[in-house]
Parts: structure tokens; C-alpha cells; sequence
């Protein structure tokens, strides 16, 4: 259950410094994203859908956590298929942030009529897997040394929650 001072609300440029300092907070610990440098803001903001982007905001309108979506394909065919990503403060974890974004994230995007949210998650993730199962995702399968990460060849689990309101 998150605290019970966290609002959730749609990120803004205003957000951006912080939300940049917890992307590279997840990327730094190396089990996050095969990216090995947050991108500026410009960057970041074009490569996600608006509408989707949230905000966890805690008591003094710090940026605790955040969640946002790209699309997959440009094709009209995949027009209801987005990858997401989840971060959270390090120092804001094990309070049901994640889950609560993700929660604002699903309802978002079946309001928008998606379908399919997915996303790849590293094996060793485990508490990123234990969430996205929660929230009703589901292992689909295993890109096997799909990327090196740092010299490394790394596994990847492909995961995804198709919408059961969206049809």
C-alpha cells in the first residue's frame, strides 16, 4: 500500500530534472535497462506518449517515481500495443509506488483503447517481476543473449498484460 502522502498525477516538463535522476538512478544499478545513460529531456519526451506519462509525487511535490509508455510500431495494425517502464527512487521503494503507477498506467491506456502493455525485464529483476505479475502481466518468453550489457550477454524475460476490457 503506498503512502498514504503519494499523489499520482501526468508528468510535465517540470518533472523532467527528476524523473532523468531516477531513470539514471535504475540505469546505475544495472539491472534495469540494457541503457547505460539517461537521455535529455528532449529525448526522453518525444520517445513516450503523452497521456501515459505519471508522476508518483510525494508530500512536498517531489518526483518519487515515474511510469510511461512508448509505441511499439508505427503500423495501425499495433496501434494498441505500447512498452512501458516503471522507475522508483531508490530511497522511495517497498511502499507500493510501482504499483500504484502501474495501476494509473493500465487505466490510462484502456481508457486510450490499448490492448497490450509489454515491456522486457532482466531475470534478475525480481522485484519488477513479482510487481508486473501482481498487476496481471505474464511471462510470454525469453529473448536469450539478446544484448551485451557492459560486456555482457543478458537475457531478457518479455512480458505483457493484455487489457481484458479493451476488445
Amino acid at each position: 500500500m503506498p503512502h498514504s502522502a503519494v499523489t499520482i498525477g501526468p508528468m510535465t516538463p517540470k518533472h523532467a530534472g527528476q524523473v532523468l535522476t531516477i531513470y539514471q538512478a535504475g540505469i546505475d544499478e544495472g539491472n534495469a535497462t540494457f541503457e547505460t545513460a539517461a537521455p535529455d529531456w528532449e529525448a526522453f519526451d518525444a520517445a513516450r506518449l503523452p497521456g501515459h506519462r505519471h508522476v508518483a509525487l510525494g508530500p512536498g511535490g517531489e518526483v518519487l517515481g515515474w511510469a510511461a509508455v512508448s509505441a511499439v510500431s508505427a503500423r495501425p495494425a499495433y496501434a494498441g500495443v505500447v512498452e512501458h517502464s516503471v522507475y522508483v527512487h531508490p530511497d522511495a521503494r517497498g511502499r507500493g509506488i510501482a504499483g500504484t503507477l502501474l495501476d494509473a498506467l493500465i487505466a490510462s491506456t484502456e481508457a486510450a483503447g490499448i490492448w497490450t502493455i509489454q515491456s522486457g525485464i532482466f531475470p534478475e529483476n525480481t522485484a519488477s517481476l513479482a510487481l508486473h505479475t501482481k498487476a496481471g502481466f505474464r511471462v510470454i518468453g525469453t529473448r536469450e543473449r539478446v544484448a551485451r550489457h557492459h560486456g555482457t550477454w543478458r537475457d531478457v524475460l518479455l512480458v505483457e498484460r493484455r487489457s481484458p476490457v479493451v476488445t
